[in-house]
């Protein structure tokens, strides 16, 4: 494949809504492989980054990050895939790949800084475009197989939302015996349940209200409080190893320290855009951790696709034809998706 135009839906300016387009792909090189995409969820970093929440970005802006699909092609020196195998691609399509933190596969962390999927510039300055369009060229070193016990649509969330979950779980070893709290049952906090139960630990969920309780349990949680109800943090204080926040608005994180143990930690995946207060005693109070995780490396990646398959454990997904991205948009920020939305691709 030479360097072709493909369709894809793009933010053509800041906040501006999302249109159908066409956007370059390079030329299949040595290395890569051309991916037929299938399935791309809409994450919330999406709508922050189309509407310069987190910065000034790239545009036009073609978001997605949670690409799920079959390879077209392979470049001559691939080695890791063959046409037809299932594969995914999630928030990293390159690092510097000579750093210590790209040595020990966490890539996430590169000391250069890695090249988003969309919203970044590669190495030849041309900007990435991600999985809101039909096809992507990516690099075999930043694709991942999804196993066959995983179907598509239900896997293309977890190349962002379950990874997310996973690395902070994994690092903070969540297993039995240890009680972890999820901030959050919306698209990246349903995972957080799945995996923590999955793991052997006993999950509690904290959310705004009671309203989405009986999911919270059927997903694994066995407890299910509202952060609304000020009585919640005297009731739970002190009972936490670890709480994983999900949401993306500020915390009152002085109330939320104070429900850890001694040696908890407070890990966030969530990231607001705007600053947060903190008075310190917090965590000077039982050694506690204030701390957060991004994403994680390719190999961990591929672990977790793994695990979620040996677990049976697909994200809560509700498919959408990519005339609905806008809609989608506005329902994902009124948290009324249950709970991640996924684009099918053939209708773009």
């Amino acid at each position: 494949m030479s360097v072709t135009q493909v369709a894809a839906y793009a933010a053509p300016a800041p906040k501006a809504p999302l249109e159908r387009t066409t956007v370059p792909r390079r030329p299949v090189g040595e290395h890569d492989v051309l991916i037929d995409i299938k399935y791309s969820g809409i994450c919330h970093s999406d709508i922050h980054q189309a509407r310069d929440g987190w910065g000034e970005g790239i545009f036009p802006m073609v978001p997605g990050h949670e690409i799920a699909g079959v390879v077209a092609e392979v470049g001559p020196g691939v080695t890791r895939f063959a046409v037809g195998d299932r594969v995914g691609v999630g928030c990293i399509v390159d690092s510097c790949r000579e750093c210590e933190q790209c040595l020990a596969g966490q890539e996430q962390y590169c000391a250069e800084g890695i090249t988003g999927t969309y919203n970044a510039l590669d190495k030849n300055g041309e900007p990435t475009y991600g999985g809101y369009s039909t096809h992507i060229v990516v690099d075999e070193n930043y694709t991942v197989r999804i196993p066959d016990g995983l179907a598509l649509d239900v896997a293309a969330p977890l190349l962002c939302a379950g990874i997310t979950l996973y690395s902070p779980l994994r690092h903070w070893q969540a297993g039995p015996g240890k009680k972890v709290a999820v901030v959050g049952l919306g698209g990246l906090g349903h995972m957080g349940v799945k995996i923590a139960h999955a793991l052997g630990a006993e999950v509690t969920v904290l959310s705004q209200s009671l309203r989405k309780k009986e999911d919270g349990l059927r997903l694994g949680a066995s407890h299910y409080y509202a952060t609304s109800d000020e009585t919640t943090f005297e009731k739970l204080a002190g009972s936490f190893d670890l709480i994983v926040s999900t949401v993306s608005a500020p915390l009152p994180l002085d109330a939320y320290l104070r429900l850890l143990k001694v040696d908890g930690a407070f890990v966030n995946v969530g990231a607001p855009e705007e600053p947060v207060a903190l008075n310190l005693f917090s965590v000077i109070g039982g050694r506690k951790t204030l701390a957060g995780s991004m994403i994680g490396g390719i190999a961990e990646t591929q672990e977790m696709l793994d695990f979620c398959a040996e677990h049976g454990l697909g994200s809560e997904i509700e498919v959408i034809a990519a005339e609905q991205v806008n809609e989608a948009y506005e329902r994902v920020l009124a948290s009324d998706v249950r709970y991640r939305f996924v684009i099918d691709a053939a209708t773009i």
